[in-house]
C-alpha cells in the first residue's frame, strides 16, 4: 500500500501557477550541459565560472518558487545554489582545483581500502584479487587527477554536462505536468 504525504495546495498551486520557473531551470540545465559538451577544453576557471551562472539561476528561480509557495525548504535549496554561485564566482580557480582533488582523494581512499578489504579477505573468498583490481584501478585513477588535473577537469565537464542535460529534460517534463495540471488538467493523487 502506497502512503501518500498530502501537499499543502498552497505548495501545489505555487509548483503548478510558476510552471514556466522549472521550465527556465530545465533550459538552463540543458544550455550548460550542451555547452560543457561543446567546449571539452575550457579551462578550469571557464567551468567553473559556467557553473555559477548556472547555480546563481537556479537559486535565484527556486527562491522565487519557494517564497511564492511558502516553502521554507525548497527557498533555502534555492538560497545554497545561490551561495554556491556566488563562493564560485568569488573563488574560480581555487574552487575548480579543490574539487577535482577532492575527487583524487576520495578515489585514493577507496582504492586503498578496497585493498586492505582484499588482503583481509583473502583466505575466507576466492577472487579477492578482483577487489584488490578494482582498488587499484581506484588508485590509478587518483593518481591520474593529482598529476593532471586540468585533463581531469575536462572529463569532469563531460559528465556534469551528461547529468545537467539529464536533469534538465526532467525539469522540462516536470514543468509540461505542471503546466497542464495549472491549466486544469488531472492533478496528481
Amino acid at each position: 500500500m502506497k502512503v501518500v504525504t498530502p501537499v499543502p495546495p498552497s505548495l501545489f498551486q505555487a509548483f503548478a501557477g510558476n510552471w514556466g520557473a522549472f521550465l527556465l531551470r530545465g533550459i538552463a540545465a540543458i544550455l550548460f550541459g550542451v555547452l560543457a559538451w561543446g567546449w571539452p577544453a575550457l579551462t578550469l576557471t571557464a567551468l567553473v565560472l559556467l557553473y555559477a551562472v548556472y547555480a546563481l539561476a537556479d537559486g535565484i528561480l527556486s527562491i522565487v518558487v519557494g517564497v511564492r509557495g511558502r516553502d521554507g525548504p525548497y527557498a533555502l535549496l534555492g538560497l545554497l545554489s545561490l551561495a554556491a554561485g556566488i563562493v564560485v564566482l568569488l573563488l574560480p580557480g581555487l574552487t575548480a582545483l579543490l574539487l577535482v582533488y577532492l575527487i583524487a582523494g576520495w578515489a585514493l581512499v577507496i582504492g586503498v581500502l578496497e585493498i586492505i578489504t582484499a588482503i583481509r579477505l583473502r583466505r575466507q573468498i576466492e577472487g579477492e584479487w578482483l577487489m584488490a583490481l578494482a582498488g587499484l584501478l581506484w588508485l590509478l585513477f587518483a593518481g591520474y587527477l593529482i598529476a593532471f588535473p586540468g585533463a581531469g577537469a575536462v572529463s569532469l565537464v563531460w559528465l556534469i554536462g551528461t547529468w545537467a542535460i539529464v536533469l534538465g529534460l526532467l525539469q522540462i517534463a516536470l514543468a509540461l505536468r505542471l503546466r497542464r495540471w495549472s491549466r486544469g488538467g488531472p492533478t496528481p493523487a
